[in-house]
């Protein structure tokens, strides 16, 4: 079972939401993640790769700042099924380019924003995660 963390949750989401409004700020960019990594690797079209590498570092560097700061290591569980997770990287990747972003630039930015396209992507990635986890939780 998932453990409910409330006001680890509510950390969280709260400095998702500040790196989103400085990132729109300050770029003019929607936060979305799979937007900022693609535009890591070539080619390159513009000169704000460094804050797009510097967006990156800090998503991998948060857990040691979660660990620096209170001691304790952040725990994920994945599947050690490699072939699964390979199937749901491909399929997470082919859902963020067909839907024109991921669930950060359309769940976060795209709501805050009321944009009809970030609703409906919402939606659909929401009922796919509950129809997933009922599956997996439920009927496996």
């Amino acid at each position: 079972m998932t453990e409910f963390t409330p006001w680890a949750s509510l950390t969280g989401g709260a400095l998702i939401g500040l790196s989103a409004v400085l990132l729109m700020a300050w770029e003019g960019r929607i936060a979305g993640i799979s937007g900022i990594a693609g535009r890591l690797l070539p080619p390159w079209t513009d000169e704000a790769t460094p804050s797009r590498l510097g967006f990156v570092i800090g998503l991998v560097a948060a857990p040691l700042a979660w660990f620096v700061a209170t001691g304790s290591p952040v725990v994920q569980t994945v599947s050690s099924n490699l072939p699964l997770m390979a199937a749901a990287g491909l399929l997470v990747g082919f859902g963020s380019t067909w839907g024109n972003g991921c669930t950060s630039g359309h769940g976060v930015c795209g709501l805050a924003r009321l944009s009809p396209r970030s609703v409906m992507a919402t939606a659909v990635f929401m009922a796919a995660a509950v129809l997933t986890v009922l599956v997996v939780r439920h009927l496996m």
